[in-house]
């Protein structure tokens, strides 16, 4: 059995990331080293590729890894795209990874995607190794020492500032195999026993699916999570399929059980490969239609713009990439009850996320499938691809997700108590007694909302407190009462029009609510403050 480390390839475009998996890899899969035809007809990585390379135990896991069953080490590569325009799938390729080789052409530098593939990595993993290719493209020994010299500074730089900052650099050319096997061998050191988790429900990623004649579809991809074994029953969600695993192999190699972390083709009789191109495949009645989702916002410094409510984002979950429309809201604790209430935020930025606890209401366009506490990663795909700045906004894990497709008329007005501040201000039309007043101006004239009010307090701009007691006519009036008597000279003020001799204001009255956003009962809406 061979202990699986899935490694990421990424990096900006035409920084010789596949022509790397080509030579690290003593094993390519169907979908590797850009054999697609549209890759090889545009000379870019289009999809993602998988190769592998499997290598002996290192001494530093050799006794853990044979204790827990391991033969060999086998990593996995994944080759990513690098254009700017296919970074979904560059994000979809990034959440099944364990470590990630980040690239980079040694004579640009770090280039806009560089930049993003760190941040998406970031995200993702949290070990790394940064190779600086094409070094024989600096023929010149002193500009080449001086020029890895000048890179190896600048990265160091910008990884001090992120979650890699102890990542080794190693310059190759994978072109001439200059210092590969330094790579391989730094790749050796960095290795890790990854933590597999055998006790969730079985959960795998489709990347492929493809028709073998006379013994059914195979879908090839990642175990995210459990275990599977051949004669066991899977379900494909989104097709709404449950079948038989007829057979299943690792490379070439049959194999009677996978587990977490193991790249595989499982093979599944009576469907069409052409009906799933990418997707999930798990234990039944596991993985589900999540609608909406209530999520802590985790939100990346680098994001210059606001994140603003209301606004579209496309959040990407898995292999899948969907439009959703965020509010966002701030309460006091850290996690997220229907039980407790919560204020509105028109917008956030970056510096928000650490000085208060903001949670985004996520709804999608379209319903993803997703499972509880999956990754998602919210992005501006819709930016000019050739702009410097990032369009990776926030990060987050799906903790409490909405299936209820008709969650606006019920979850929402039920269950989610977000409010907005709200005060209205309004006059002393008339003094009744010591203890009550009439007032206008609070409520229009129209407004037939204002019994929904009754019971709130209000405050005289003098500093008298008391409370709506009732409406008053159906011209927006409404009497306030005062459980206190009000001072003889403050009635004095109230009774007289316009500006007093002394030239003090009329006194008003100030209303301060609260109103929720999704309540349906119009009286329901206002709460005292």
């Amino acid at each position: 059995m061979y202990l699986n480390l899935n490694i990421g390839i990424l990096g900006h475009v035409d920084s010789g990331k596949t022509t790397l998996a080509r030579a690290l890899s003593a094993i390519a899969s169907t979908a590797a080293f850009d054999k697609n035809p549209q890759s090889q007809e545009r000379g870019i990585t289009l999809d993602l590729g998988f190769s592998a390379l499997q290598v002996d135990l290192p001494d530093h896991l050799r006794e853990q890894a044979i204790a827990e069953g391991y033969e060999k080490l086998q990593y996995t590569f994944v080759d990513c795209p690098g254009h700017a325009s296919l970074i979904r799938t560059i994000i979809g390729g990034a959440q099944i990874i364990d470590m990630m080789l980040l690239v980079i052409d040694a004579e640009k530098g770090i280039q806009p995607q560089t930049a993003e593939c760190l941040l998406i990595g970031e995200l993702t993993c949290r070990k790394m190794i940064v190779v600086l290719n094409k070094v024989d493209a600096l023929q010149d020994p002193a500009q080449r020492t001086k020029t890895l010299d000048r890179l190896r500074k600048g990265i160091a730089g910008v990884l001090s500032k992120v979650s890699f900052d102890a990542s080794p650099i190693v310059a190759i050319s994978a072109l001439t195999g200059e210092n590969v096997y330094a790579l391989v061998d730094t790749m050796n050191t960095k290795s890790f026993m990854p933590q597999r988790d055998m006790s969730q429900p079985f959960m795998f990623a489709v990347d492929h699916c493809f028709a073998i004649k006379g013994q059914g579809t195979v879908c090839t991809g990642t175990v995210l999570q459990g275990r599977l074994s051949v004669n066991d029953e899977v379900e494909i969600p989104k097709l709404k399929l449950q079948r038989k695993v007829k057979s299943i192999q690792m490379f070439r190699k049959s194999y009677q059980t996978i587990r977490q972390g193991d790249r595989a083709g499982i093979c599944i009789t009576q469907f069409d490969p052409k009906s799933l191109e990418r997707g999930i495949v798990c234990v039944p009645n596991y993985v589900h239609y999540v609608y909406a989702a209530i999520v802590p916002l985790r939100s990346v410094r680098y994001y210059k713009r606001p994140i603003k409510s209301k606004a579209k984002f496309h959040i990407t979950c898995g292999y899948e990439t969907v439009v959703a429309t965020v509010l966002l809201f701030t309460g006091e604790s850290k996690s997220f009850s229907f039980a407790q209430q919560y204020e509105y935020l028109e917008e956030m930025v970056a510096s928000d996320s650490t000085q208060r606890n903001v949670f985004v209401l996520l709804e999608f366009e379209t319903p993803i499938l997703a499972c509880h506490n999956a990754l998602i990663i919210g992005s501006k795909l819709d930016s000019d691809v050739h702009a410097a700045d990032c369009r990776i906004a926030f990060s987050a894990r799906l903790t409490d997700v909405i299936r209820d497709s008709k969650y606006a008329e019920t979850v929402l007005p039920e269950q989610l108590q977000v409010y907005k501040h709200k005060s209205k201000s309004g006059t002393i039309q008339r003094v009744v007694s010591e203890h009550e007043l009439i007032a206008v101006g609070l409520f229009k004239k129209a407004a037939n909302n204002r019994q929904a009010f009754v019971g709130l307090h209000i405050t005289l701009s003098s500093g008298e407190r008391g409370i709506i007691e009732d409406t008053f006519g159906a011209s927006g009036k409404v009497k306030l009462h005062f459980a206190q008597p009000i001072a003889a000279d403050v009635l004095e003020r109230l009774r007289q029009k316009g500006p007093t001799a002394g030239g003090e204001e009329p006194i008003k009255v100030e209303l301060n609510f609260k109103k929720f956003l999704f309540r349906k009962n119009v009286k329901d809406k206002k709460v005292v403050q």
